[in-house]
């Protein structure tokens, strides 16, 4: 599942949002990964060094898997789930010389080598995306990407039967399948969509009113499934007020959120798990601030991007997500 997004203000400031959708309970955490640190890819064939500093959300899966991110370029990324359309290049090369990057830590390798967007396209070309196992959930995760920079460009990722997939992202959203250019496609049967009052009809000489607001959105589906996710939050964001400051920014991205957010027991698997959403996350890519609230505490938490110190040695972590909740008494 999973939904993301990029909103900007009046002002040009970008943010980049998502939810976490999944039916694996998770127990992330906000990492601190430095500039200068080094890591084996998961093939062993290759030690990557990080030439920027991220913050990023991640669960520790030895290795810490990322799922979304910042640098400190104010790049951005997401990784979503991508079933039934994905597919990765086998590990075995042949004569293709190109260091062997896992889905999986794709979003590792993005966050700490890209500057914007145009920068990881030229990146892409110089590695292979390979399909090796999840260690969230054992098994080679179906996965595309939307990336982001703080120029506003927005772009998706999709490494398919057909090859891979740098598309500009237009309209800044990624839900799952079908593949992005689908998704874009179909929103054109959505196009009379308004958020006006439908004016009132006469049939056959009988006045026929709209029962009340909001009939101009009539047939704007509701269900969680992803083209009905991308059509919603593409409806939603298009007709949204313009956010004037960052708090405004910040309030409207959650709002539009909460339209794409899972209850648990509303979505369940064939394994008779809930599909619920675990967390959503709004960052500022210009200041590498996260905004986040999880499933439990709808209290949004606010994140920046520690002072970079001088290569440092490892990954930190800067706290679990998974807060208790707190109520604040009304004064009167």
């Amino acid at each position: 599942m999973c939904t993301a997004m990029t909103l900007e203000t009046a002002q040009g400031e970008v943010y980049l949002g998502r939810t976490m959708d999944f039916s694996v309970t998770l127990d992330p955490s906000l990492y601190f990964v430095p500039k200068g640190y080094r890591w084996g890819n998961l093939a062993a064939t290759h030690t990557v060094r990080n030439q920027y500093s991220f913050i990023a959300v991640g669960q520790d899966a030895s290795p810490v898997v990322f799922v979304d991110g910042v640098n400190e370029k104010g790049f951005g990324a997401a990784v979503l789930y991508f079933p039934g359309y994905a597919y990765y290049d086998p590990l075995d090369s042949g004569q293709d010389t190109r260091p062997p990057i896992a889905a999986i830590e794709l979003m590792h390798f993005l966050l700490s080598q890209c500057t914007d967007v145009d920068d990881a396209a030229e990146i892409l070309r110089t590695i292979r995306i390979v399909g090796m196992e999840d260690p969230v959930t054992e098994s080679v995760a179906p996965l595309h990407w939307i990336m982001a920079d703080k120029s506003g460009r927005c772009a998706v990722i999709e490494k398919t039967k057909e090859g891979l997939f740098v598309m500009d992202n237009p309209i800044g959203i990624l839900t799952n399948s079908p593949d992005f250019s689908w998704q874009i496609t179909n929103l054109r049967n959505y196009s009379n969509l308004s958020p006006w009052q439908m004016q009132d009809k006469k049939w056959c000489g009988v006045q026929l009113p709209p029962f009340g607001q909001g009939a101009g959105g009539f047939g704007l589906p509701g269900d969680y499934s992803p083209p009905s996710r991308f059509v919603r939050t593409a409806f939603q964001k298009s007709h949204a007020d313009s956010c004037s400051t960052p708090e405004e920014a910040v309030i409207t991205g959650f709002h539009l959120m909460e339209n794409v957010s899972i209850p648990k027991g509303v979505v369940m698997t064939d394994r008779n798990t809930a599909d619920f959403t675990q967390y959503t996350a709004f960052i500022r890519l210009s200041t590498q601030e996260y905004f986040f609230t999880t499933y439990n505490n709808r209290q949004i938490t606010r994140a920046a991007m520690p002072g970079i110190r001088e290569e440092e040695p490892a990954i930190r972590s800067l706290g679990k997500l998974i807060r208790p909740i707190t109520f604040d008494e009304f004064p009167g």
